[in-house]
């Protein structure tokens, strides 16, 4: 079964409503380039080589980035939706005609919308999971493993404490994104 490492971090935002409380956070343990991964769907069972593979999936980031900057979202049937957010800077324009583009936007945002037939951003998600806590691994302890749905061995704490959506919120919940930083 695959396995999601996590590490628990303590809150330490003393203005947090859950300042001092404890949250796992993902651990990522590798980061697979393009090339990586054309070579890893080539070797289940592909009919394409490494390198057929890694250009489609060179065209396809191009072209996503292409129409994503054409303000269309582009649905990957079986996958998701990959569409773009604006982040405003805080306070906002005054008054509607003293907008500016290059004053009032912040950031232009890539996100991701998982299909629900996958399950991927449901709770069905993490109870196919199996959560170890890296910091056991790196200790000798062994692993410690927590299965979805929260439960725990080991005294590790698992399931989705902190919450993974919306954001940020409370303190935890957010997870180190691709390099596992």
């Amino acid at each position: 079964m695959a396995k999601i490492f996590y590490e628990l971090r303590q809150n330490k935002n003393n203005k947090s409503q859950v300042f001092g409380k404890w949250f796992a956070h993902s651990k990522s343990i590798e980061t697979l380039n393009t090339r990586k991964l054309a070579k890893h769907i080539s070797e289940h069972g592909s009919v394409y080589t490494q390198d057929v593979v890694f250009g489609v999936l060179e065209k396809f980031r191009s072209c996503l980035v292409e129409m994503l900057l054409e303000s269309k979202r582009v649905k990957i049937d079986g996958l998701g939706t990959f569409f773009t957010t604006l982040e405003n800077e805080p306070g906002g324009a005054p008054k509607k005609e003293e907008f500016n583009v290059g004053k009032n936007l912040k950031a232009l945002h890539i996100r991701f919308m998982p299909e629900q037939e996958m399950n991927i951003s449901s709770r069905e998600f993490l109870k196919k999971a199996e959560f170890v806590n890296a910091e056991s691994l790196l200790s000798g302890d062994g692993e410690k493993t927590t299965n979805g749905g929260g439960s725990s061995q080991g005294g590790n704490t698992g399931g989705n404490t902190g919450g993974n959506t919306g954001g940020n919120t409370g303190g935890g919940g957010y997870d180190d994104g691709p390099n596992g930083d």
